[in-house]
């Protein structure tokens, strides 16, 4: 049985995973739970907001890395909470001196607290500054096809396009905007924001991104453990049912069962 497309190994950065799923770490109860919740997802990258959580630059309070191991997970530190370029480059710089040379980062650069809409100005002055410094930048962005575009030209490694507003878990507003983007992609293209349930990151894997960033929609979840180990699978699913191909959409009924041979 022949598939309509050959699926490709998820690679970033000279590396290959196995988890299209990718998690964040805030806002769960404790340290306990962000462990159990990120080994139920699957995920084998994990984002770390550096001006938010300590990853060893505060000593003398509990250490993230403790539960989170960067043996065991690949740590994707994210400059969220920055709102222009400076800050954004000073973190990046921050995390690769704490992660011993780490040069995978995610960046993110906001525009205002109340929408936490990518600054895509102040975004492409920062990427263009970390490709140049060698960091392997995946970026957050708008869904402007134009904008991811032009981050792919600067060398970013991915680009992040938002399906709806961070934590807002709207889910996928945009799949047309999304679907240009894809068209036209040179890089992996990731959804990060607006996932709000698993049939969310199924849509987003239908459309055909690679994976899925999101971390509210099970930090936030009346049972955290429970929806991590859903992203997982909704995450699988929606990956296989696009490489797959979907059945045509029709107007009208088409029958189950062949017509041929009916009993007069």
């Amino acid at each position: 049985m022949s598939q309509v497309r050959n699926d490709k190994p998820f690679t970033l950065a000279g590396r290959t995973f196995q988890s299209r799923l990718l998690v964040g770490t805030g806002k769960y109860r404790d340290m306990d739970e962000t462990r159990d919740a990120i080994a139920a997802s699957g995920a084998e990258i994990v984002t770390v907001a550096v001006r938010r959580t300590n990853i060893g630059q505060n000593p003398d309070e509990p250490n993230l890395l403790d539960v989170i191991s960067p043996e065991q997970y690949t740590i994707l530190p994210n400059t969220a909470g920055c709102y222009d370029a400076s800050e954004a480059v000073r973190t990046c710089r921050l995390a690769r001196e704490l992660l011993d040379g780490h040069n995978l980062v995610k960046l993110e650069v906001l525009a205002d607290q109340k929408t936490l809409f990518p600054n895509v100005i102040e975004t492409i002055k920062a990427a263009e500054i970390l490709v140049k410094d060698g960091f392997d930048v995946m970026v957050y962005t708008s869904d402007d096809p134009i904008i991811a575009r032009q981050l792919a030209e600067i060398g970013c490694i991915a680009v992040m396009p938002l399906a709806g507003l961070i934590g807002s878990g709207l889910g996928i507003c945009n799949p047309y905007n999304l679907r240009i983007i894809l068209e036209e992609a040179k890089v992996p293209v990731l959804v990060d924001a607006g996932v709000g349930t698993a049939s969310d990151a199924t849509i987003a894997m239908e459309l055909g991104c690679e994976a899925v960033l999101l971390n509210s929609a099970i930090a936030h979840a009346q049972d955290p453990i429970l929806m991590a180990r859903a992203m997982k699978h909704a995450v699988e699913a929606g990956r296989l049912a696009y490489l797959a191909g979907r059945m045509p959409k029709k107007l009208y009924a088409t029958a189950s069962s062949p017509l041929d041979g009916l009993i007069g």
